[in-house]
């Protein structure tokens, strides 16, 4: 159980996130053979896939699903963690295969490939640093920055016969959201769900539970000022797992003190955020 009943416990993560898709197949192909993500099970129209056997990624399809609008709050990119640099550099090869990158970046706590699905959502390939080796600030805080990465070094600490799927041990390491607002995300995740800040900028806030760079970004550089559809490709649910069911029980009351409608699953609760996307959260 958390050690403070107002924030989430250090072993929170992120279990799955959920998308809605149009063009199945393509979707599947992209997280499957660019991405590295193996399919682990297939029921009607929806394909989970992972690392191991650890679901990171549900795709839901819907074939009359239409482009988010322009103007909705939505998915900023989700982050895929690999283990080590040998596992960034076998993805990398992957896309130069077979894709090509929209942009990649020395984060200092991290190494970060960017690119888009066949949808048009972010996505992040990234392996981090030891903790020992993040940049801290005079206080402590962790300092995330934005330099350029090298390719060719990357590229280089492959494997000889770079794998085809990502290793085990792959995570969904963070989301990042693009919102309608700041300061009602962080009245969301901060306040009631118990995040813990870690960076902050006028434009973006990103935070974490149990020491972590960030398990969530949110940013306002794209002015999106609406909730996103409910017939919209996109991100529709986030899975957050939490070490037991106290944590849920604590979870719930925080939400429910600020207002938050909480609903009963079969594996845990779920609520939604100021702007519309599903939070799910379950024990471990």
């Amino acid at each position: 159980m958390s050690d403070s009943r107002d924030r989430l416990p250090a072993a929170t993560r992120l279990g799955r996130s959920v998308l809605t898709v149009s063009d199945e197949s393509a979707m599947v192909a992209f997280y499957r053979d660019v991405i590295g993500l193996s399919v682990l099970s297939r029921d009607g129209s929806t394909t989970v896939l992972g690392a191991g056997d650890a679901p990171l990624l549900e795709l839901r399809h819907a074939p009359d699903a239409r482009p988010r609008p322009t103007d909705a709050a939505g998915l900023f990119h989700n982050a895929f963690l690999v283990p080590s640099r040998e596992a960034l550099g076998a993805g990398l090869a992957r896309i130069r295969d077979r894709w090509s990158l929209t942009g990649a970046s020395d984060h200092g706590v991290s190494e970060a490939l960017y690119l888009d699905d066949p949808e048009g959502n972010g996505v992040e390939l990234y392996w981090d640093r030891p903790r020992s080796e993040w940049p801290r600030d005079g206080e402590g805080g962790i300092q995330i920055g934005s330099w350029p990465l090298d390719l060719e070094s990357v590229a280089a600490a492959a494997d000889d016969g770079a794998s085809d799927t990502v290793p085990g041990g792959t995570t969904l390491g963070h989301v990042h959201l693009e919102v309608s607002s700041l300061e009602t995300a962080r009245e969301f995740y901060v306040d009631a769900l118990g995040f813990d800040v870690k960076t902050a900028s006028p434009k973006a806030l990103f935070v974490a539970a149990g020491g972590y760079h960030h398990h969530l970004g949110c940013n306002i550089w794209n002015d999106r000022s609406s909730p996103a559809p409910a017939d919209a490709r996109g991100l529709s649910r986030l899975d957050l797992v939490v070490p037991s069911s106290e944590d849920l029980d604590l979870i719930r009351e925080r939400l429910e003190d600020a207002g938050a409608a909480v609903d009963e699953r079969a594996d845990g609760l779920e609520c939604v955020d100021p702007d519309g996307i599903r939070i799910r959260f379950r024990a471990e």
